[in-house]
């Protein structure tokens, strides 16, 4: 991608560094190929939702194409969104690399499966789905379940990893839900997380409607907005 031009290294580095900067690992997976598995924790979620935004926004995809929610003419078209126009660390415009790189090509069943987990994965800042990627979070969703069923990932890995990074990029709202659960006798560890990335509990309504029924709700605080 930094080849590409969709990341503008000497950008990157000089937003991180602004931050205290980007730890050895980072830059070596910002400036190396050959990485091996990528980690993702609390401490580098945000750099890994930023690396996988550019990947949501720039891979070839029908999500984003002309038969997707992003190419709505009724919306003005998908360089009005957050996850477009807030992409600012690319080489010329974020619009010059939407939807333009085969950076990950998917199989037929593959992307079917993509489409399939898109359409279930919501989070909290939008009542939207990944499979309509308006904002950084849900570009950033995209990115990685491109890359998951590339790789041959099955639904439900899918989904348990989505769940993962989703509690990271929204900790306060997943601390939230997991109380909610508990107060049903469900721990949250046994909670499918199918169920909890559906609009039910994850969509911004579905978790308001959460927070109603708790005696003590949370504020519902994220990591972060819809920006790098």
């Amino acid at each position: 991608m930094v080849a590409a031009g969709v990341i503008n290294e000497s950008q990157f580095n000089a937003l991180y560094t602004s931050r205290g900067r980007l730890s050895p690992d980072e830059e070596t997976l910002l400036g190396s190929s050959g990485n091996g598995n990528l980690i993702i924790t609390s401490e580098n979620s945000g750099v890994i939702m930023n690396l996988l935004w550019a990947l949501g926004l720039s891979n070839k995809n029908p999500i984003l194409g002309m038969g997707g929610q992003m190419q709505n003419q009724q919306y003005g078209g998908a360089g009005s969104f957050a996850s477009t126009g807030g992409w600012t660390l690319a080489v010329g415009s974020a619009m010059d690399h939407y939807d333009a790189h085969s950076f990950v090509t998917l199989t037929a069943d593959q992307q079917s499966l993509v489409e399939s987990v898109a359409r279930n994965i919501y989070r909290p800042c939008c009542g939207n789905s990944t499979y309509f990627p308006d904002c950084n979070h849900g570009m950033a969703m995209l990115g990685l379940l491109e890359l998951m069923a590339s790789q041959g990932a099955s639904e439900s890995q899918m989904y348990k990893a989505a769940l993962a990074v989703n509690s990271y990029w929204f900790p306060d709202n997943y601390m939230t839900l997991a109380q909610y659960f508990a107060s049903k006798g469900v721990d949250w560890n046994a909670v499918d997380p199918k169920e909890a990335l559906s609009a039910s509990y994850s969509s911004a309504q579905g978790y308001q409607a959460v927070v109603s029924q708790m005696s003590a709700p949370s504020t519902g605080r994220s990591q972060g907005g819809c920006a790098v």
